[in-house]
């Protein structure tokens, strides 16, 4: 990159960001607001010559500062904290401070270059904190239910209120959900595609619209490592290790599992896929994750194409209530 003068790490917490300007070695702090953007923005050079600003995804902190700065033209990487932590120890470097995180961010994306991604616009944002919020209340309603059966008198009618209350608040935002994504014709067009496919319902294509945004832009093979569903070698000279699935987005991956259990049961191909891998002799778990690969790859190909599902002529779908 000819004419680079920095690279940038920012290490992000609720208050603060810390900044690390490579190759000047200059590290100071500002604060996590627009006022302290600002402040930041000054300090940096003009965006043609600026390789990086990266920045470790914090549950939605770094959000503001990296939408402002990518909407300035500059290029803007929000990495995942494992991905740094991995570079710091292989870099041997074992302390962890704000200022050190900020450091060894700007090496990373001087060394590494991570590719750049388009960020999330506010409405793409908001969609992805109403799927998010949902899932939260989802799991607090399963431990709710699973207390339930040990309580008794008044502590048991305190929990089914909180149910009751849960349910409620589920459907409010499945509501909410449905206006966000009323709103854009191109999410609409994207959710019916994905709803079309035996096994994916209402709440799977909204999580896959609000949280696998590059659905349709990736390959098979890219699209499925950001899930985490692609199987990986763990070979090493002469041994030979079964390959396995790790990292990738938990939630999404969540989603296309429950997907895949309704599709193995009443999407033709998906069904077919499994029953052939288990006559093949493969253990049930690995029949499954095969079958959330390829039914990830037909929904890459759907986006992508602008189809709806297609399907076998000669295979007749039975009806499902998907998840």
């Amino acid at each position: 990159m000819q004419g680079v003068e920095q690279w940038i790490g920012i290490d992000v917490c609720k208050r603060w960001l810390d900044v690390h300007l490579r190759p000047a070695h200059q590290s100071f702090r500002v604060s996590n607001d627009a006022p302290g953007i600002a402040q930041l923005v000054q300090a940096l050079s003009v965006p043609e010559r600026v390789g990086r600003i990266v920045l470790e995804s914090t549950g939605g902190y770094e959000r503001q500062v990296a939408l402002a700065l990518s909407q300035m033209a500059y290029p803007v990487v929000v990495m995942n904290a494992r991905q740094a932590r991995n570079f710091a120890k292989a870099a041997n470097q074992l302390a962890k401070t704000d200022r050190v995180d900020a450091a060894i961010l700007a090496w990373f994306g001087e060394a590494m270059k991570p590719p750049l991604r388009s960020l999330a616009s506010e409405a793409q944002s908001e969609l992805q904190d109403l799927v998010t919020r949902r899932r939260q209340l989802v799991d607090i309603l399963t431990a709710e239910q699973n207390r339930l059966s040990g309580l008794r008198g008044n502590a048991q009618a305190d929990v089914e209120a909180h149910l009751d209350w849960l349910r409620e608040r589920i459907q409010q935002l499945d509501e909410q959900i449905e206006t966000q994504i009323s709103q854009c014709q191109t999410w609409q067009a994207k959710h019916r595609q994905l709803k079309s496919v035996p096994g994916v319902g209402k709440v799977v294509a909204a999580t896959f619209l609000a949280l696998l945004p590059e659905l349709g832009h990736l390959s098979t093979t890219k699209i499925s490592t950001l899930v985490g569903v692609a199987p990986l070698n763990g070979d090493s000279g002469q041994m030979q290790d079964r390959r396995t699935i790790f990292g990738g987005r938990s939630a999404v991956r969540q989603m296309l599992y429950m997907a895949t259990l309704v599709a193995v049961r009443h999407n033709p191909v998906i069904q077919a896929f499994y029953d052939q891998l288990l006559k093949r002799g493969k253990p049930v778990k690995v029949a499954l994750v095969a079958c959330m690969h390829k039914l990830l790859t037909i929904l890459n190909a759907m986006i992508k194409n602008g189809t709806d599902w297609q399907p076998p002529k000669q295979a007749a779908v039975s009806p499902a209530s998907s998840p």
